[in-house]
């Protein structure tokens, strides 16, 4: 069903998650809620991801699917993008398998073959980190699963406000990141693939550029995003959410109230849930 929220007031209303944060395009925070508690980001990890491998560059390098990629995300039960052993890919293609449908098996073979090996990699995702001033922040793995603890990948909402203000500098990231959906054809080297974003904000909220959802037990639903209205670019941040709606109703009052809107925006999620 719709839900409008009313625009106005000293901070935006009917907001549901634990923690949230919005910031204006150049810096200046215009409301917070507990932004600087730590908690787990979930699959907002893979934010940091593609960013560690769009830095590394050679996104035309080709990485072939192990069949390990995939044993590891059925045995943590995870959110995949349906890659198969011994199809190849270069990097720029799985950053839609990363991002789009938040697929753990694209997330450990860029980790990889970029790290070399996946313990390289995140202390590579920890050193950008420390480098973008995330003094808040620890990566445990390269996706937000819950392992090694239930709490893996902790950070703050005012921490990944700073890390959505730096992807979406990127080309490379803006454009992944703000397709609906994905298609790859058939070739000599994989499969047919589509990939649907699991963001369903993007064709739905008007403006919306992006970036990330992310779920697991420990999480609740959260969501990292980004809109533009005129010249006014807006990132918000909604965190520990109990229902997969909600981080995208939260997001819709954020905004509208964020760009003082007139007519507040009506959002008609579809009934099919999103895990990721």
């Amino acid at each position: 069903m719709p839900i409008a929220p009313a625009p106005g007031g000293n901070a935006p209303a009917g907001i549901h998650a634990r923690a949230a944060y919005l910031i204006e395009g150049n810096g200046t925070e215009r409301w917070s809620k507990d932004a600087d508690t730590r908690r787990p980001m979930a699959s907002i990890t893979k934010v940091m991801t593609a960013m560690v491998v769009i830095r590394s560059g050679d996104l035309n390098r080709t990485i072939t699917i192990k069949r390990k990629y995939l044993t590891y995300g059925a045995r943590h039960g995870a959110t995949v993008a349906g890659l198969r052993p011994g199809d190849r890919f270069t990097a720029r293609q799985l950053l839609y398998a990363l991002l789009l449908p938040s697929g753990a098996d694209a997330a450990y073979a860029l980790a990889d073959s970029y790290g070399p090996g996946w313990r390289g990699f995140v202390g590579k995702m920890n050193t950008t980190a420390h480098t973008l001033g995330m003094g808040h922040t620890t990566y445990d793995n390269f996706d937000g699963l819950p392992w090694p603890t239930a709490f893996a990948d902790s950070t703050t909402p005012r921490d990944l406000a700073r890390l959505a203000q730096y992807a979406m500098k990127s080309p490379t990231f803006r454009s992944v990141a703000g397709k609906a959906a994905y298609t790859l054809p058939k070739s000599g080297r994989h499969r047919r693939y589509r990939w649907t974003n699991t963001n369903r904000l993007l064709g739905v909220y008007r403006g919306t550029r992006g970036i990330k959802t992310g779920f697991t037990n420990a999480a609740g639903y959260c969501l990292l995003f980004s809109a533009t209205r005129g010249r006014r670019t807006l990132y918000g941040v909604a965190l520990g959410n109990v229902s997969s709606a909600n981080r995208f109703t939260d997001a819709a009052h954020m905004l509208d109230w964020g760009f003082n809107a007139k007519t507040p925006s009506a959002l008609r999620l579809a009934d099919v849930p999103v895990t990721d």
